[in-house]
């Protein structure tokens, strides 16, 4: 009996709360709305509060209820997880009533709230960089704030996000063995995150893809190659010393000397191979200029007898006299 009791109580209670937010979702008294909407909203029921709150925007317009009514929709939101429409509604509150005492509060939760709408690293970190700027303008607005203390702390987060999907970018590069542009990639990083707590990691992979690259250069840029790569391996060495990197350096080093002293041979015999084949084309095209030669003599020997012919037959008809006049008899 007590239970059928304790049930038909609960069930009465449910009845009436549904019965409220009927009443008042279809009620034009602004006064019994309000109150359903706080009532739910202390309650925690976020999507029972907003839709009340949601028919109240234009009944308190310009009233004393308006400010209240606009900051518990945002922090419903907030609550309800739709981060990016209550930063607006949080940043809107503080800039259209900046002497209401909560304007400190809704301009930093404006900002929570973007920290929160941030996407995971490895997709589109757009609101990543807005969130961020969200956060240093609250410092810059509200320099002495409590509240400042974290902001620190939540730019540091964001600011990693953006450091490892970076990082990872250039990962990628050297996975697929494309170590020119992890390299460059990589430098990149160091370059816009210059206090980037995955230094050693990025040393790490700056180190093998220049490793990789020495290694399986081409011929003319592997001297080049080889020594930036031993050069590397020293900054390591000299930055990170007695690390799980420094080990790996000198071990990399190891193998790039005993590279650099098998590329010297190479290079002795392919320049012995070139010197060869040079002195073998020079001997070559002297043959073909000695016969080139020879071949124009004769050229201009035949020319040259074909011009003193010709001088001689010229001569010769120039030195014939004319054959005498004939006349004829008359008759």
């Amino acid at each position: 009996m007590k239970k059928y009791i304790l049930g038909l109580f609960a069930l009465t209670v449910v009845v009436s709360c549904v019965s409220q937010q009927e009443r008042a979702l279809k009620s034009a008294d602004k006064n019994f709305i309000l109150k359903a909407a706080n009532e739910n909203f202390a309650k925690k029921k976020w999507k029972n509060a907003l839709a009340l709150y949601d028919r109240l925007t234009n009944l308190v317009a310009g009233t004393d209820d308006f400010p209240n009514v606009g900051f518990n929709t945002a922090y419903a939101n907030y609550y309800d997880k739709s981060y990016k429409l209550a930063g607006h509604q949080f940043k809107n509150f503080a800039v259209s009533f900046p002497k209401d005492p909560r304007a400190e509060e809704a301009a930093y939760m404006s900002a929570l709230c973007y920290y929160e709408g941030s996407m995971d690293y490895n997709l589109d970190q757009s609101s990543t960089e807005l969130a961020i700027n969200e956060l240093q303008d609250f410092i810059n607005n509200y320099p002495n704030s409590e509240r400042s203390k974290n902001i620190n702390t939540l730019i540091d987060e964001l600011s990693y996000k953006l450091e490892f999907k970076a990082y990872e970018n250039a990962r990628q590069y050297f996975k697929m063995g494309d170590y020119k542009s992890a390299n460059v990639a990589l430098e990149n990083v160091l370059d816009d995150f210059p206090s980037t707590k995955l230094r050693p990691k990025i040393y790490d992979f700056i180190m093998k893809s220049r490793y990789e690259l020495a290694v399986k250069s081409v011929y003319d840029l592997k001297d080049e190659r080889i020594e930036s790569a031993l050069s590397f391996t020293k900054q390591v060495e000299k930055e990170l010393p007695n690390t799980e990197y420094s080990k790996t350096a000198l071990d990399l080093r190891e193998k790039l000397e005993r590279e650099k002293k098998n590329f010297v041979v190479v290079k002795k015999q392919t320049e012995a191979r070139i010197a060869t084949l040079t002195e073998r084309q020079k001997k070559e095209a002297a043959k073909l200029a000695d016969k080139a030669k020879t071949e124009q003599q004769l050229k201009d020997q035949v020319s040259a007898e074909k011009k003193a012919m010709q001088i001689q037959r010229d001569s010769a008809a120039l030195q014939t006299p004319p054959p005498a006049a004939t006349f004829k008899i008359q008759r």
